[in-house]
């Protein structure tokens, strides 16, 4: 499976901090200078989780992201449902040539 960029960064994003944060609000500079993400990729990333109840937010000068759930009750397939869209699982099979690609 290939995930875009938005997934991989998505998925480190709550990964930092689950592991970061103990239970507080951690800022986008933080999880962006430890991740090597830019700010304002993170975001637009954050928006979508936040949307999604993944993640909450915090106003202000001690504000910042916080998970919206226990990090137990996230799944890998909950950010990248946020993040990618609607995910199906398609069975493809090549009865010919196994070098060319599945018919659609």
């Amino acid at each position: 499976m290939r995930l875009s960029t938005q997934s991989r960064y998505g998925v480190r994003a709550i990964f930092d901090i689950a592991y970061h944060s103990a239970g507080l609000e951690t800022q986008v500079k933080d999880i962006s200078r430890r991740q090597g993400i830019s700010q304002r990729y993170l975001e637009q990333i954050f928006q979508k989780l936040k949307r999604a109840g993944i993640v909450g937010s915090k106003r202000g000068p001690s504000g910042g992201y916080f998970l919206g759930k226990k990090p137990e009750d996230i799944t890998l397939a909950d950010v990248i449902r946020v993040t990618e869209g609607n995910i199906r699982t398609v069975l493809c099979v090549n009865t010919g040539d196994s070098t060319q690609p599945c018919e659609r």
